[in-house]
């Protein structure tokens, strides 16, 4: 227990940074929390000694900044096709690809799109993270991607029902 409490204990931080991030309507709010998410979530992945988990939350930190910057396409693409190249040389089972799912999917979502699109595939991102997390044993990552996904859709329905804000 001893030795798996310092990277579960990442993984409960992860999952509180999630409810906070999740929970935001603004997208450049939501952005900045999950640059902290990823960043904390790379330290956790590291200490259990999951490299396809930790290289992919390592390029959603940089994702994650450079997609408050922009919305390209062609980043994205970048970011997909690396994290799909550098995984090759960690990958040792078929669930190491999950992360890289999940991270494809949030690259996709966070370049090319906004508001609800966005948020649904963030969605599919986050089930592929899901299954991985209970892969490697990240008790903070199951419970993180679980809350996500509850409260991913409950925000979908808030922007959607919002009379401030056009859903995109």
């Amino acid at each position: 227990m001893g030795e798996s409490f310092i990277p579960q204990l990442f993984g409960i931080i992860s999952f509180i940074l999630g409810v906070v991030c999740f929970s935001q309507k603004d997208d450049k709010k939501f952005k900045i929390i999950m640059l902290i998410l990823n960043l904390n979530h790379t330290l956790h992945f590291l200490l259990m000694n999951a490299m396809s988990s930790a290289l992919a939350s390592a390029l959603s930190v940089f994702r994650t900044a450079l997609s408050m910057k922009t919305s390209s396409i062609y980043v994205a693409i970048f970011f997909i096709v690396s994290l799909v190249s550098l995984n090759t040389m960690w990958a040792e089972h078929w669930y190491d690809w999950l992360a890289v799912m999940g991270a494809c999917c949030g690259t996709f979502g966070l370049f090319c799109l906004t508001g609800i699109k966005m948020r649904l595939t963030l969605l599919v991102g986050s089930i592929c993270w899901l299954v991985n997390n209970f892969v490697v044993g990240s008790i903070g990552g199951v419970m993180l991607e679980t809350m996500v996904i509850g409260i991913n859709i409950s925000t979908i329905l808030r922007i959607y029902y919002s009379p401030t804000q056009t859903p995109a």
